[in-house]
């Protein structure tokens, strides 16, 4: 399988469970994974023929930016959603990160969704 991948998207969101992570922003990194035939787009060089990296940037600003959520699973699984609405993706990872809630170690987590 192939794989597109866009690495390091970072937004500012209020998300966790603590008042204060749903009070104030603070910075998510989110890389994303998509499992897609790329040989169609590699022949034709057509940006229709494959995944449009600018599409799943903007799902990804909308969910961070978005509603506020209690954990980090849930906005996995929002964006995973979202993207798989394109049936030519076969498959999505998506990690996500607070690098900033802690002063030592960057909690997050990655889920894979056929």
């Amino acid at each position: 399988m192939d794989y597109i991948h866009i690495d390091k998207l970072l937004f500012a969101g209020k998300h966790g469970v603590s008042l204060d992570e749903r009070r104030l922003e603070q910075e998510f990194e989110v890389s994303i994974r998509l499992g897609f035939d790329t040989r169609k787009a590699g022949k034709s060089d057509r940006l229709s023929d494959t995944a449009d990296y600018k599409q799943v940037k903007n799902i990804v600003a909308e969910v961070i930016k978005g509603g506020s959520h209690y954990l980090v699973e849930r906005l996995a699984e929002e964006i995973a959603e979202r993207i798989l609405k394109d049936r030519r993706i076969q498959l999505v990872e998506v990690s996500i990160k607070k690098t900033a809630v802690w002063d030592n170690g960057i909690p997050g987590v990655t889920i894979l969704r056929p």
